[in-house]
């Protein structure tokens, strides 16, 4: 194996191995909304406060959450599964623990 081929192996793994930390850091930075989230956000909270809605946790689709979505992530949009535990989607207050998805039901509190 020629020097040329080894360090760019070398080089290679360098990369794949640094990669993780690359991805927690720039997770870490996502974890202040933009104003436009931070708006969403105080919107969603007015709605709750309504009575009319509540948050329910796991029956978002991937992308299509309300808010929350967990470590990293900063609100509506951000989730990154289906039925993610800890991203929920606004309901009619009530009818949140009858939504069934293929994980089970949904939930009044984030999921693991």
């Amino acid at each position: 194996m020629s020097v040329r081929v080894k360090s760019a192996f070398v080089a290679g793994a360098l990369a794949v191995a640094l990669a993780p930390l690359t991805v927690a850091t720039a997770s870490a930075q996502d974890s202040q909304p933009t104003p436009e989230q931070a708006k969403i956000r105080a919107k969603n909270t007015e709605k709750v406060k309504s009575g009319k809605v509540e948050p329910c946790f796991g029956v978002a689709k991937k992308g299509h959450n309300d808010c929350y979505a967990g470590a990293g992530t900063t609100c509506a949009g951000t989730s990154t599964v289906d039925y993610q535990g800890n991203a929920f989607r606004l309901v009619p207050k009530g009818t949140c623990t009858t939504i069934s998805t293929p994980n089970g039901n949904g939930s009044l509190s984030p999921k693991s």
